[in-house]
């Protein structure tokens, strides 16, 4: 399987969504500012990164997972589901897609803490938010990883989409 989490930047929340897929980060209390700060590719992006796909790792099961910044263009993600699907058809290829979505699991602090420090390259003002908006988040973080690696295994199709309303 392939996993892809997807928001608008790539570079907090599903930056979070990989390490904690991959085991990389406890999921039995919070983070600490270091253990955050640390995580591959949080708050490091910038927008030339937008719609590249990032590779994290391969999970416990030997499935790749990746991370994706989309912006706000909400075609993006059908878009690489066809473009996905026609590839199996063509290649005969039978490896599900999950591609979630974390952007509802976003709190209002790492929204902030993304625009000052990513846009206005505040950093003093941005990262500590971000540090917050990880902290008050991480539950619903790890409930979407894992709701997802649920979902893939139960999909019926080659490709999926989860929008994840429900982590907010």
């Amino acid at each position: 399987m392939i996993f892809i989490y997807n928001d608008y930047a790539g570079t907090h929340s599903t930056a979070l969504a990989a390490a904690y897929h991959l085991n990389k980060l406890p999921t039995d209390r919070t983070l600490t500012k270091a253990e955050i700060l640390n995580v591959d590719f949080f708050n490091k992006l910038t927008n030339r990164d937008m719609g590249r796909i990032i590779f994290h790792g391969v999970d416990e099961e030997d499935n790749s997972v990746y991370t994706l910044g989309r912006k706000n263009d909400k075609l993006v993600v059908p878009a690489l589901k066809n473009l996905g699907e026609i590839l199996q058809d063509v290649y005969q290829g039978d490896e599900k897609i999950i591609f979630s979505n974390t952007s509802h699991t976003v709190p209002f602090a790492m929204t902030m803490g993304g625009l000052f420090s990513r846009r206005l390259k505040i950093d003093r003002i941005g990262v500590p938010l971000l540090v917050l908006g990880a902290k008050q988040c991480y539950p619903n973080i790890i409930q979407l990883v894992n709701y997802t690696k649920q979902a893939g295994h139960l999909a019926k199709t080659k490709t999926v989409i989860l929008e994840n309303k429900s982590f907010s």
